[in-house]
């Protein structure tokens, strides 16, 4: 599934879980690795031990030290809603979220803020068609809950973060989309 020089570039990847996986890639800059960590959190309307297990072993994946040359990116399904009000996550959120913070939010906010991350979508400023992820059925209810987010050090290589309406997915969520590019060398645009 990967490109010939993605594969070249791959350093290691694990299944975790049935929710989440992680992979890591050699960059262009040879002392920076890209890391990164896909999950599909569980629903806000799921158990609380539910929730706390996958946001448990999230954490184990993230480990407590990250190395100071990796460039760490959190992406995929965490089923939380950022909402436009960023106060106690200034460092975490922007303030071009959609919708209003659900409880799965305040933990993934929390848990963003505890590894340093940014979360991209609600840094760009983009119309709401390029922000709701996924779109009920009945297309009355639209929620931002898929992210892309990035470790705060490497914060100004994420150049965009938007929804491509046009992809054919064949899922109810849109493909999210963000464009990278390490100051170093050329773009590298993760879908």
């Amino acid at each position: 599934m990967l490109s010939k020089q993605a594969e070249k570039a791959l350093v290691s990847w694990e299944p975790i879980s049935s929710r989440l996986i992680t992979a890591t890639f050699r960059t262009k800059q040879t002392r920076i690795l890209a890391r990164f960590i896909m999950g599909y959190a569980p629903t806000n309307d799921a158990a609380d031990d539910i929730k706390d297990h996958f946001y448990d072993r999230l954490r184990k994946v993230m480990g407590n030290n990250q190395p100071q040359r990796e460039l760490t990116i959190l992406m995929g399904n965490m089923n939380a809603k950022t909402g436009l009000c960023n106060v106690g996550y200034e460092e975490v959120l922007g303030t071009h979220g959609l919708g209003e913070m659900n409880n799965n939010e305040e933990r993934f906010a929390d848990l963003c803020a505890e590894h340093k991350l940014v979360i991209g979508g609600s840094v760009f400023p983009h119309k709401r068609v390029h922000k709701a992820t996924w779109v009920s059925p009945n297309y009355r209810t639209e929620n931002q809950i898929d992210h892309l987010c990035i470790s705060r050090k490497f914060r100004r290589t994420l150049l965009d973060v938007r929804v491509m309406r046009g992809a054919d997915a064949s899922s109810d969520h849109h493909l999210l989309a963000g464009k990278l590019q390490l100051k170093l060398k050329n773009q590298l645009e993760v879908q």
